[in-house]
């Protein structure tokens, strides 16, 4: 099975929000993805709203010609937004309003009694619902005891590590992988990923999709999103066929 490529457009936002003007348009940017590649578009509405706006997500709900995944908290004021809108995906986790980015996966083990709670609520109002969590056995039992139908590993332990600890991050993302297919979880990857990285997580057999949005934003200052999105969809469509990095699946 073949990664397929899901764009997070936050950091477009990111950019709009600095002027609290209307440009760069959020809609304009997903459109761009999606003819350039994307298979999915990825959002997180925040509780301080520091890119992501309410608006943005109702509109790109209607919008979005492929799959419209958000990534949220399980703070029942985000849950209730979720209800209302019924995103084609909600991807739940961990929030500190301190925190520059996603820190770490959501510890559904933890609190898996309202983590179950909002994932029965979300998934009975349609939309399909996936735990961002880290590579851990105790937290995928705990994402499939709690209901998900999918996890997404944070592979940012990985994208930050060097040489022999990269491999070994590699490793317990491979197995988790492995593991959750295993006992009837999809496994998506995402957090940290970019053009020098991706394509070992790609190349992982039981990982469907890849969640990338700084990266993708960055290079797009240089060369344009609609190159910028080519350029990654092509790295992960072709992860298969090379092996540049020095270790094998």
């Amino acid at each position: 099975m073949k990664s397929i490529l899901g764009v997070n457009i936050d950091h477009v936002a990111t950019v709009r929000e600095a002027r609290k003007g209307p440009m760069p348009e959020i809609v304009t940017a997903a459109g761009i993805a999606e003819q350039s590649g994307a298979h999915g578009i990825t959002i997180h509405l925040r509780q301080d709203r520091r890119h992501i706006q309410d608006r943005d997500l109702a509109i790109l709900k209607q919008v979005v010609h492929s799959k419209l995944n958000l990534e949220m908290s399980i703070t029942e004021e985000i849950v209730l937004i979720a209800l209302a809108t019924v995103p084609d995906q909600a991807t739940l986790v961990p929030e500190n309003r301190q925190e520059v980015t996603t820190e770490g996966g959501l510890d559904v083990a933890g609190q898996i009694g309202r983590v179950r709670e909002v994932t029965q609520r979300l998934a009975s109002a349609g939309t399909l619902v996936s735990h961002f969590i880290d590579p851990e056995l105790r937290q995928i039992d705990a994402a499939r005891e709690a209901g998900a139908r999918y996890i997404e590993l944070h592979t940012g332990a990985y994208a930050n590590a060097r040489w022999a600890e990269k491999i070994v991050q590699y490793r317990k993302l491979l197995d988790s992988a492995t593991y959750a297919s295993s006992i009837g979880l999809g496994v998506n990857a995402g957090h940290g990923l970019d053009y020098h990285n991706v394509q070992p997580i790609a190349a992982i057999p039981e990982v469907e999709e890849l969640n990338i949005g700084h990266s993708i934003i960055g290079r797009a200052i240089f060369a344009g999103l609609a190159v910028a999105v080519r350029e990654m969809a092509d790295l992960i469509e072709t992860a298969g066929e090379s092996r540049e990095w020095p270790w094998t699946v």
